[in-house]
């Protein structure tokens, strides 16, 4: 969830002109809830976080700081995933691109 109030199963879809990473209701629906500007972010694998339970992590966090310095964390399905979605990320969020 955003700001970590609770944890939300969400949609992502990354986008690469313009660099965006827009998310939606795994129900369904054509409307994004939202979106994560990625020019200029710092993406990282978190391996620990503060006030959350051991069995929530499991080491497939990461997070996204944008160029505004919004603080973004986001759980992957498996490690794998955790590294291709950082890459992925990565790729798209460069300024000079």
């Amino acid at each position: 969830g955003h700001r970590r109030k609770n944890w939300k199963v969400r949609k992502f879809v990354l986008r690469d002109d313009p660099a965006y990473l827009h998310y939606y209701d795994p129900a369904g629906g054509e409307e994004p809830l939202g979106a994560i500007h990625l020019r200029g972010c710092v993406v990282t694998a978190v391996e620990d976080m503060p006030d959350t339970k051991k069995y929530d992590v499991d080491n497939i966090l990461f997070e996204i700081i944008t160029a505004n310095e919004i603080h973004y964390y986001l759980q992957a399905a498996s490690s794998t995933e955790r590294t291709e979605w950082i890459k992925a990320i990565q790729s798209v969020s460069r300024p000079g691109k």
